[in-house]
C-alpha cells in the first residue's frame, strides 16, 4: 500500500510547538484550517459517512513551496478514518469498545455517551473542540478525568470557551457545541458563518464549499534547508512562530 506523506505532520504537532514556544495561531491561520476540515467534512458527509473520531492528530499537513522556496502554503487533509460509521446507522459495536464514547472522549459530543444513531453533527462537535483548541493550546476538557467527563457530557455540557476567544469565533463554537445536533446545522452550513466569511465574499465560499479536501492557503513566508523530516518541520515550525509572535 501506497500512502501520502505529510511533511507538515499532524494538527496537532503544530499547535502544541507553536504554544510551546510562547506563540499563538492568528486568527487567519485558525480560521483557514477550520475551513478546510469544513470543506473535507463536506465531503465526507456527501458521500453518506461519518468520521466518529475527528481530532488534530487526524488532521495533516501538507507544506507546498512556490519555486522561491519562501513562500509556502498548506494542504490540510482529514485521516483515520477507520471508526468511520454510515450516518443514521444504529447501535454499532464500535460504540461498545472498552468505552461509551465513539472516538476519542475528549472530542466526543454528549450524544456519543450511550448507543444510539451516528448523526453527522457528532463531527461538528469535535470540530469546534478542535477550533478551542488551536486557541488554546490544550484540549477543551483540560483537567478532567474521564469517568467525570462522561457525567459532564451526559448532562448536556460544553467545554468552557474562555474570554479571550473571540466573539466570532465563540458564536462559532456555541453553535457547534449545540446540545441539540440538528442545532449544529450541517459542514455546509458553517463554512457560511461570519466567523469563516467576515473578509470572503459569500458566494465563493458558497461555490467552493463542494470542492476535494486539501485546499491551499497562504503562510508567512518559511524556507526548508534540510532534507530530513523532523529537521525540516522543526525548521518550518520555528519561523512561523517567529512570524507570529
Amino acid at each position: 500500500m501506497s500512502l501520502e506523506y505529510a511533511a507538515g505532520g499532524t494538527l496537532s504537532n503544530f499547535i502544541h510547538f507553536i504554544h510551546r514556544h510562547n506563540g499563538k495561531l492568528p486568527d487567519s491561520v485558525i480560521k483557514d484550517f477550520t475551513r478546510m476540515t469544513l470543506q473535507g467534512l463536506v465531503s465526507v458527509h456527501h458521500r453518506g459517512y461519518v468520521h466518529c473520531d475527528l481530532k488534530p492528530d487526524n488532521l495533516l499537513l501538507f507544506p507546498c513551496y512556490d519555486k522561491d522556496m519562501w513562500d509556502c502554503s498548506y494542504e490540510l487533509k482529514i485521516a483515520d478514518f477507520w471508526l468511520s460509521l454510515m450516518a443514521g446507522e444504529e447501535e454499532s459495536d464500535c460504540w461498545k469498545i472498552d468505552s461509551p464514547f465513539v472516538g476519542t472522549p475528549v472530542y466526543m459530543s454528549p450524544e456519543s455517551v450511550d448507543d444510539g444513531t451516528v448523526e453527522k453533527a457528532l463531527d461538528l462537535w469535535s470540530l469546534g473542540c478542535i477550533v478551542l483548541e488551536m486557541y488554546t493550546g490544550r484540549h477543551p476538557w483540560f483537567g478532567v478525568n474521564l469517568n467525570d467527563l462522561q457525567g459532564l457530557l451526559a448532562d448536556g455540557n460544553a467545554p468552557e470557551i474562555p474570554e479571550t476567544v473571540p466573539l466570532d469565533a465563540t458564536q462559532f463554537l456555541e453553535k457547534c457545541f449545540a446540545i441539540k445536533p440538528k442545532d449544529r446545522g450541517s459542514a455546509s452550513e458553517l463554512l457560511l458563518h461570519p466567523f469563516l466569511i467576515r473578509e470572503m465574499n459569500m458566494a465563493d465560499v458558497a461555490g467552493r464549499a463542494t470542492r476535494p479536501m486539501g485546499m491551499r492557503i497562504r503562510k508567512p513566508p518559511l524556507k526548508s534547508e534540510d532534507s530530513s523530516s523532523e529537521t525540516s518541520r522543526s525548521l518550518v515550525y520555528s519561523k512561523l512562530v517567529t512570524a507570529v509572535t
